[in-house]
């Protein structure tokens, strides 16, 4: 059995299996080494920065930062699988999990795993600000309506973007569409 003043916690935090930090008003202010080399930065290089420089653009951290505030509100923690952006201007898909420390104050210091989804679902079309975000909720199952209400579109837009969706990635149908979203050929 291990005595607990024996955990060093700190080296715990460094050599996790996967890419962890902890933030202060969306703004990095410590990371291990697997999440810097997830995104292709110099751990110091990272520690400081808006988290902003992980995404594919400021519009998509604006609007993921706003979404996810409420639920974080009301649970505490948030989970998705988002498309984000390594140093090179590579995108990938990587689930992102975070919890608040502050009740009522998500982004005022928070806790953050990043996991690289690449190998299982490559970014495979060029897609815009917008399809990004609406691949990801439709990666999660959400239906039109519910992705409409969810990021203050009408349903009639939201399917507009599915159907461009559908093109690029040569989709019969929905279903197949979220297949090859999640990198699963049939």
């Amino acid at each position: 059995m291990i005595e607990m003043h024996t955990i060093d916690f700190e080296v715990i935090f460094q050599q996790a299996p996967i890419g962890m930090c902890v933030s202060q008003n969306r703004i990095i202010y410590a990371c291990n080494d697997d999440l810097a080399q997830m995104f292709n930065y110099k751990k110091e290089d990272l520690i400081g920065q808006s988290f902003q420089i992980l995404y594919p653009s400021p519009d998509e951290f604006e609007r993921t930062g706003a979404r996810i505030t409420p639920i974080m509100n009301a649970k505490g923690s948030y989970s998705d699988e988002r498309i984000m952006k390594r140093a090179n201007q590579e995108l990938f898909w990587c689930h992102v999990t975070g919890r608040g420390l502050r009740k009522n104050e998500p982004h005022a210091a928070g806790i953050w795993t990043f996991e690289d989804l690449s190998a299982k679902r490559p970014v495979s079309a060029e897609l815009t600000p917008r399809e990004r975000e609406i691949a990801a909720l439709l990666v999660e199952g959400k239906t039109s309506k519910l992705i409409a209400r969810q990021i203050s579109l009408s349903p009639r837009t939201v399917e507009m973007h599915r159907a461009k969706l559908m093109k690029k990635f040569s989709a019969a149908t929905s279903s197949e569409l979220v297949h090859k979203l999640l990198g699963i050929m049939r």
